[in-house]
């Protein structure tokens, strides 16, 4: 795909923003852009071409395609990111354009996060020399690293992707993933299909459907940590996943047949 050029080159972060409002994209002269959805999904479109695309992942714009004009859809609230970069050394051959997908979203958003948040202290802290250019080559692995990971992984979900590997892929992401927040629409994206193919296949796979399996394997993890941990109930949780308690309780009791602190109490009368 890309790997030949990328091989030959190195990205240098021009700058970062984030934003949650439609716009136009307009990058600066030789800077290409990468724009990563972080909730929700826009729709972009080019100075060079009248097609729109919906983007829910990762678009990348091309230095001479610009200006970019993005819109987020009125009754959907939508956070994006925005990277301006170079291609070095000047006149490199790069031709990344187009829609971007992956499946590591959250390592994707945890470096943006960790690049957002180097830029601020920046901002309004002085470096010296040497830890400048520390900065300076932490912020370039990372930005590589992000577009190795579009590259690479929009290269593999190609509409020839199996699907039965997909749900099985998807399933080891929840049983390590089980204490994030996972929807349904997050999971069957990052599947390559509809939530509701997604849905029917994931219930042949599993005999349960996608909330029911998360649900199960919440309490299982739950019910390992009062075992071998000490915690109080509320910690286990959030721990396992639950924002609300009660929620947890009720959850717990209907999985088990005891409510956590019954749960507990069993184990300490062993």
């Amino acid at each position: 795909m890309y790997f030949k050029q990328f091989s030959e080159s190195i990205p240098n972060l021009d700058s970062i923003r984030s934003s949650r409002e439609s716009q136009i994209v307009a990058p600066p002269e030789h800077c290409h852009v990468l724009i990563v959805v972080r909730r929700g999904h826009i729709k972009i479109s080019s100075g060079h071409s009248p097609e729109s695309f919906v983007c829910t992942q990762g678009y990348a714009g091309h230095a001479d395609r610009g200006p970019y004009v993005v819109q987020v859809p009125n009754t959907k609230q939508a956070e994006y990111t925005v990277i301006y970069y170079r291609i070095l050394p000047d006149g490199r051959h790069w031709d990344l354009h187009g829609l971007l997908t992956t499946i590591s979203e959250i390592k994707i958003h945890y470096m943006l996060d960790e690049l957002l948040r180097t830029n601020q202290l920046e901002s309004v802290q002085t470096f010296s020399g040497e830890e400048e250019a520390a900065q300076i080559c932490r912020k370039r692995m990372m930005l590589e690293r992000i577009l190795f990971i579009f590259i690479y992984e929009s290269h593999i979900r190609t509409p020839d992707v199996n699907s039965s590997h997909a749900i099985e892929e998807s399933i080891s992401y929840i049983n390590e993933h089980y204490m994030l927040k996972l929807t349904l629409p997050m999971l069957a994206r990052r599947a390559g299909m509809s939530a509701g193919h997604y849905t029917v296949l994931f219930k042949q796979a599993t005999g349960r459907t996608m909330t029911a399996y998360l649900r199960s394997i919440r309490i299982e993890k739950a019910k390992q940590m009062f075992r071998e941990t000490g915690q109080s109930a509320k910690e286990i949780a959030g721990l396992s996943g639950f924002t609300d308690y009660f929620h947890f309780s009720r959850v717990f009791k209907q999985e088990t047949g005891f409510s956590p602190t019954a749960f507990q109490q069993t184990l300490l009368d062993r």
